[in-house]
């Protein structure tokens, strides 16, 4: 197997917050303004380094909002935020779980801390993911798949309690909980210190991990620290890590979807057209509303 060469490692934007409810940095687009299909098929990624917030009467978060055209992944380390859309579903993300939510043809959606979280304050750690869906499935029925901790599946990776918990994908074995429209691998690794592990993607992926805690040694040349956003040249197969410290590791990689990208605010459709009817449709209430 020829080892996965590193094409950048860069840190996100400054922090700001999206809502009152989330502290976030930018990686994708971020600082490098991935806008087309250099990632593809992830299209957004916002990092939600851990904040601590103060308890309070007045649930924080952000309100509703139309989404089009791609899916929305949510992982919670810490933390716990409650969700509802205009199709009647909804429901509470807690640590160790993913939020999938697949809003294609159109939604409406709300999300906030949750009303527990609110009350008693605590730290907040989250990824939200924006994940590209091919022209044919665009406008398909909005659904979710809600992963709750016992339904990520975990492949022990060493002797001292380092694990890799498989959201999407195939690691070693083991399949991930979520279904996916296009090829997807996606990994929580969680690495007490010291562990090392190598594991295979396939060669034509994209593949990008986000360091959410620690640091660790690259193919056994580059350290990488909490908050670096390492994106991998198409270039081979193999990924090795060693771990410095104890530490977590955010790992995607996906097969290109290679289509044309028009985007505008929550629409991510493949023509200006398609956006300008997206607009016409939130305009007419096609998008519903949330009750």
């Amino acid at each position: 197997m020829i080892t996965k060469t590193i094409n950048h490692i860069y840190q996100g934007t400054t922090p700001y917050f999206v809502g009152d409810g989330f502290r976030v940095s930018n990686y994708i687009p971020g600082v490098n303004n991935y806008a087309g299909n250099e990632l593809s098929p992830f299209i957004l990624l916002d990092y939600n380094e851990p904040h601590k917030f103060a308890p309070s009467l007045q649930r924080r978060g952000v309100g509703e909002h139309p989404h089009r055209g791609f899916e929305t992944v949510s992982i919670a380390y810490e933390g716990e935020v409650e969700h509802r859309d205009s199709t009647g579903a909804g429901g509470i993300i807690r640590a160790g779980e993913v939020q999938w939510m697949t809003a294609a043809g159109g939604l409406m959606h709300e999300e906030f801390q949750s009303e527990n979280f609110t009350r008693n304050g605590g730290v907040q750690h989250f990824i939200q993911l924006w994940v590209n869906l091919p022209a044919k499935n665009k406008m398909d029925k909005p659904h979710y798949q809600a992963l709750t901790r016992e339904m990520i599946k975990e492949f022990k990776l060493d002797d001292n309690g380092s694990v890799a918990r498989i959201i999407a994908g195939n690691f070693k074995g083991v399949n991930g909980a979520a279904s996916t429209y296009t090829p997807i691998e996606m990994y929580d690794l969680r690495l007490n210190k010291n562990s090392d592990i190598t594991f295979e993607i396939p060669f034509n992926h994209n593949a990008m991990m986000l360091v959410t805690k620690g640091e660790v040694t690259i193919n056994n040349s580059e350290k990488s620290k909490h908050k670096d956003f390492i994106v991998f040249n198409n270039d081979g197969e193999t990924i090795h890590l060693n771990a410095n410290a104890d530490s977590m590791v955010f790992f995607i990689s996906g097969e290109p979807i290679n289509e044309s990208i028009a985007r505008y605010g929550p629409f991510v459709m493949n023509t200006k057209a398609e956006i300008m009817q997206a607009m016409e449709d939130i305009n007419s209430g096609t998008f519903g509303v949330i009750s």
